[in-house]
């Protein structure tokens, strides 16, 4: 006599189909996550500020001493850098932001979020926005110092650079998430993120003006989209500075095509334009990543 052996039932595992719902819930944990990792990193807090303090208050004062004479003589060459250093300490943030993707990819983070049932592109816009908040909240720290550089607290001047180190600051994170989607390990991210981030600093008028320079370095800071996102902060703090009109000329002179000053409203349109090409980028670099 055969005994029959009853099979175990078969557990059925649904898995909840890809909604809008769920792609915004997605946006929410990955931004929160963002901001976690930011908190519980004391170290990375301070270590992202003191670079763009010694630019402030060191090279500046050094450079004070020697570029403080003609036009600009009167006028503090730390107020002059003060946008310049704003730029800097949200570019450097929303780039190692961008970069904590290598790190979810070397502890298996990154295929956990991969295998979920939500949108990859959801993914990447949490990313973005939470490294975009991330440097941010790092440049307020940078707001706070404007008195020490005779920049006044003016609510309206604040509001206005909060919002364009916002823009600046995702678009920026959208460039670092296009490169470090197809990086394996963190030193081939950071080789290629000095290679890029230097010169994009020091040719976006962060350091100079950009009045009276060689034809080839002028072409150089034109073609360079940080020089978009730098010049709008320094209209803004010079807009609410009393400064003659030959210091205005030789220290804000702002960026010009073929003799035409281009307006801070098409220089905001035009990071936001490749922030937004950015991010299709790193959308598209993502859906690629195994």
């Amino acid at each position: 006599m055969t005994t029959g052996v009853t099979a175990p039932g078969v557990v059925r595992v649904h898995v909840p189909g890809r909604s809008v719902r769920h792609d915004l819930r997605a946006i929410k944990i990955v931004l929160h996550r963002e901001m976690l990792r930011f908190l519980n990193d004391r170290t990375r807090m301070v270590s992202t500020l003191v670079q763009p303090a010694l630019w402030l208050f060191v090279l500046g004062t050094g450079l004070g001493t020697l570029v403080s004479r003609g036009p600009a003589e009167g006028v503090d060459f730390r107020t002059f850098i003060y946008p310049g250093v704003i730029a800097m300490t949200v570019v450097t943030t929303a780039m190692f932001s961008a970069g904590s993707i290598v790190w979810d990819r070397e502890f298996g983070f990154l295929r956990e979020m991969l295998v979920a049932p939500v949108g990859r592109a959801s993914i990447v816009i949490g990313k973005c926005l939470g490294g975009g908040i991330v440097a941010t909240v790092q440049g307020v720290i940078i707001l706070a110092l404007a008195g020490l550089v005779h920049v006044p607290y003016s609510p309206t001047l604040i509001l206005t650079l909060l919002g364009e180190m916002f823009l600046a600051s995702v678009t920026i994170t959208a460039f670092g998430v296009s490169i470090a989607a197809r990086m394996k390990n963190m030193q081939s991210f950071f080789g290629i993120m000095q290679m890029a981030i230097m010169p994009m600093i020091f040719l976006s008028g962060a350091m100079f003006p950009l009045a009276g320079l060689p034809g080839w370095l002028a072409f150089l800071t034109k073609i360079n989209p940080l020089t978009y996102a730098v010049d709008p902060m320094r209209h803004a703090v010079f807009g609410h500075l009393s400064v003659s009109p030959a210091a205005m000329e030789a220290l804000n002179p702002g960026v010009h095509w073929f003799g035409w000053r281009v307006s801070t409203g098409v220089e905001l349109a035009l990071v936001a334009l490749m922030g937004l090409a950015l991010l299709g980028l790193a959308i598209a670099q993502f859906r690629r990543t195994d």
